[in-house]
């Protein structure tokens, strides 16, 4: 008889996502991060109920999230670095799981119309809509720094950076990507390139991280102005928000704008290529579908090939970490 542990595994998925999150909403970690405390002196801190308190705490321990020593609580160091919102370089706590929880609520609903679950005409629109007021422009940045943070680190470490001077992160949101390789490659310089509203997020964040005196942020629109000239141009979890004219649109872009020799770096959660293994990928690219018409997940072999078609003679794909690669096309 079949087990059924693969559909029971998926049913309790969504209580493990929802438990970490209410323990991000009472604020167990930031709590934590001040110091290790005892259940009762933690539940009243938070303000929570006594009687379902310590399963809460024990459940988040059973989680990886929380470590116990005798009868108290601590961060473990994953929590410890990505949870505690006074970390505001690293923490991956705020509105972007929740805003993924929210669109797959409305999955069933898409997946009977085609029609983005915000109603907008195009990608155009939900970014106008985005960028139109400061707190939705933070928000969002912080969500895409959510998304990104642990691919930037691996790309610091992964791509050849010794081979070039200069990148341009295009899209660039609070700048994490050309924040933590910098970090990591003090020869660099970069740009960030994104919409005017962008350019305070930006500024913070990389001033954070120590590396102002080695970026810029400029400002435009890379559907209606030149991309910035540099050694290396980054697209991050940008492509897939553009249906393929648009992705071969900008992929030109960046061959017009790199000198010869230089690299357009493209990093998405890439649908493996056999479209069978990397469900967040697919999942992810049914949350475009959810949110932006048009917008869609791919392979590594269609980037390839739209890199090809847009100039690049070499390409590659490389695994970054957890579902997340890379695609390379050198000019």
């Amino acid at each position: 008889m079949t087990s059924p542990q693969p559909v029971t595994d998926l049913m309790w998925a969504h209580w493990k996502t929802k438990t970490m999150l209410s323990a991000v909403e009472v604020g167990v970690f930031a709590e934590l991060a001040k110091e290790p405390l005892p259940g009762p002196a933690l539940r009243d801190r938070l303000g929570l109920h006594p009687r379902p308190a310590t399963d809460f705490f024990d459940a988040l321990v059973a989680l990886g999230l929380l470590v116990r020593t005798g009868d108290r609580y601590a961060n473990s160091p994953a929590a410890a670095e990505y949870l505690d919102h006074n970390r505001p370089t690293s923490y991956l706590g705020g509105s972007f799981l929740a805003q993924c929880a929210g669109l797959a609520d409305d999955l069933t609903e898409v997946l009977r119309t085609g029609r983005a679950a915000r109603q907008a005409q195009d990608g155009r629109d939900f970014y106008q809509a985005t960028y139109a007021a400061s707190e939705s422009v933070r928000a969002f940045q912080k969500d895409m720094t959510a998304l990104s943070m642990g691919p930037a680190r691996a790309i610091a470490e992964k791509f050849p950076w010794e081979r070039y001077r200069s990148l341009a992160d295009i899209g660039c949101a609070e700048g994490a990507l050309p924040g933590h390789v910098l970090t990591r490659h003090p020869h660099l310089t970069a740009v960030g390139f994104d919409l005017p509203p962008a350019r305070a997020g930006f500024v913070e964040y990389t001033g954070r991280l120590g590396v102002a005196d080695r970026v810029t942020f400029q400002e435009g629109d890379f559907f209606r102005d030149p991309l910035p000239s540099a050694d290396v141009l980054v697209f991050g979890h940008v492509l897939h928000n553009w249906g393929q004219e648009e992705k071969l649109r900008l992929l030109r872009a960046a061959h017009r704008a790199l000198p010869d020799g230089g690299a357009v770096l493209v990093y998405e959660t890439l649908i493996d290529d056999e479209r069978r293994s990397n469900a967040i990928g697919l999942i992810l690219s049914l949350i475009m579908h959810a949110e932006v018409p048009g917008g869609f997940d791919y392979t590594g072999a269609e980037c390839r090939e739209w890199l090809r078609e847009a100039g690049f003679s070499q390409t590659y794909v490389e695994h970054l970490e957890g579902p997340e690669s890379m695609v390379v096309g050198v000019k």
